[in-house]
């Protein structure tokens, strides 16, 4: 047997970083891939710039997460964001912070991101290999022994650690294998939803909206029981099936899993800086200057172009009607209006548009201060592949370089006592 030797099953975001934290650490490591690259969702998150992280304090990172928070302690704390910007700065990926603290690589490629990570790797002499399919797990008496490939072949090692994803975005191989692995193995698997993704809505107006993207807005989603569960204030983009845009992504966390089965009331407000009264006061002054135009000539300050067909339709107003004639009642509904379009959820896009998987490997059957599994020696988790989320921003990068740093280092300092 090759002694001190460290299998990764992925070469993703987590993959990478475990790779790199066993390997210096002293550990041989040998990296499989199953794509003909490394890094391929990393190479379209952020729209292909890739947003590394999120230079916020602590206490922000943990209330982004929304899944197992605390799990994640030992992790952030052992590589936080300030080290995951150092790491990427000293190995040639210049980074630069945009509106909402969300750091990028001030060149907007995600190649230089995979490229740092590579170069790291390189260094450390990690053995790589693409275009390689593991088939499952080799434990022999409770203990981790290597990986049989779907050739047949056989890998020996010490230890594995398990940074295979989620099953979002499958187009860059996260085909849930490494949830089957684990298992095969007696590990738990909380549900799987598609989370970070866009909602499906039923009213049909939204399709004569399709493209159009509105900053400064505020939602409100509800149970149909008036329940409040998810508000927010940002960037949204309607869709030729409902509602997308950073906003709504971040809705969606809250929208799926406990939710994604049953309809819920999202209320738009486009006017989130203005009361219901300020807004009455700007509408009037609106009217009083356009008093002699048609109601639906007398908008454009109000609303983009697109919005103001559907903005008539909503209000009951006819079009044509003279602004000197809308009576009071009406225009209170209409300020009523702008402060609380409702939109009917009633579902989500698939797994092939979600960035992110919620569920996965449940976190209580793996140890937070290793990442190691608690049913098998020598077995190690790494990013999506664990029950964990969080919203847009950095945040679920965070999450893999963090665990892939931790489970890498426990698995190479594991090891090198036992040899």
């Amino acid at each position: 047997m090759i002694r001190n030797r460290i299998i990764v099953i992925g070469g993703g975001a987590a993959g990478m970083m475990a790779a790199i934290a066993a390997a210096e650490e002293g550990s041989k490591v040998l990296l499989l891939e199953q794509n003909e690259k490394l890094g391929k969702k990393v190479y379209i998150t952020g729209k292909g710039r890739c947003n590394i992280t999120n230079a916020c304090d602590m206490e922000e990172l943990f209330a982004n997460v929304i899944t197992n928070s605390k799990f994640l302690y030992s992790a952030f704390y052992g590589f936080d964001n300030k080290t995951t910007i150092r790491f990427f700065e000293e190995n040639g990926c210049k980074t630069k912070i945009e509106r909402g603290e969300r750091v990028f690589p001030v060149t907007d490629h995600s190649s230089d991101v995979i490229g740092a990570l590579h170069r790291r790797m390189k260094q450390l002499s990690v053995d790589i290999r693409l275009n390689t399919s593991v088939k499952e797990l080799l434990i022999e008496e409770g203990i981790i022994a290597g990986v049989r490939m779907k050739d047949g072949s056989k890998e020996e090692a010490q230890a594995v650690i398990l940074a295979t994803g989620g099953i979002s975005y499958p187009i860059t191989g996260s085909t849930g294998d490494g949830h089957r692995m684990a298992v095969e193995q007696g590990h738990t698997l909380k549900p799987t939803s598609p989370s970070l993704v866009p909602l499906i809505v039923k009213e049909e107006w939204c399709k004569q909206l399709q493209g159009l993207s509105l900053k400064n807005v505020k939602v409100t989603l509800r149970t149909k029981g008036k329940k409040l569960f998810y508000e927010g204030f940002g960037e949204m983009l309607f869709t030729h099936f409902g509602i997308s845009g950073p906003l709504i992504l971040s809705a969606s966390s809250y929208y799926t899993g406990k939710r994604r089965e049953e309809e819920a009331l999202l209320s738009l407000d486009l006017k989130p800086a203005l009361s219901e009264e300020q807004l009455d006061k700007r509408v009037l002054r609106d009217f009083e200057e356009n008093k002699n135009k048609q109601f639906k000539n007398s908008l454009g300050a109000l609303f983009p172009t697109k919005m103001i067909p559907v903005i008539i339709t909503l209000s009951g107003i006819d079009g044509e009607k003279k602004v000197n004639e809308i009576t009071k009642e009406e225009r209170h509904y209409f300020v009523n209006l702008i402060k609380n379009i409702e939109l009917t959820i009633t579902g989500t896009r698939s797994f092939q548009e979600a960035i992110i998987t919620k569920g996965g490997i449940a976190v209580k059957e793996v140890n937070p201060s290793t990442m190691e599994s608690k049913l098998v020696r020598g077995l190690y988790f790494a990013g999506e592949v664990l029950d964990l989320d969080a919203l847009t921003g950095g945040f679920n990068l965070q999450i893999a370089w963090s665990t892939g740093h931790l489970a890498g280092s426990s698995a190479a300092i594991e090891h090198s006592v036992q040899n």
